[in-house]
């Protein structure tokens, strides 16, 4: 079971810093915001079913309830993160936010 703990919690770590690289390499505001959206989703998902099933390490009723509350934190985590990436994209559109477009080189 600590071997499974273990494996998510170093899965999540992985989506987290990939997450962030993402987020530092992307070029502009649009692109920033799929790494940002997609791997942090994937990481708190990762994340939170390692600390619930190590939470059912001693089970009990009270365990199983904490578990079950993390992971209710996890599906409203997957309904708000594309709503609110949604949200940020349409108001970078309103205020006149430019897609990115590759500059060709001269000579």
């Amino acid at each position: 079971m600590d071997i499974l703990v273990i494996l998510f919690l170093v899965t999540g770590l992985f989506f987290f810093l990939g997450g962030a690289v993402g987020i530092i390499r992307m070029p502009d505001f649009y692109s920033r915001l799929h790494p940002a959206g997609k791997l942090d989703t994937l990481g708190i998902f990762a994340m939170v079913t390692g600390l619930a099933i190590y939470n059912l390490h001693h089970f009990s009723f009270d365990a199983l309830l904490l578990s079950a509350k993390m992971f209710l934190i996890v599906f409203f985590v997957f309904l708000s993160s594309p709503t609110a990436t949604h949200s940020i994209v349409d108001a970078g559109m309103r205020a006149g936010l430019r897609h990115w477009t590759k500059k060709k080189r001269k000579g």
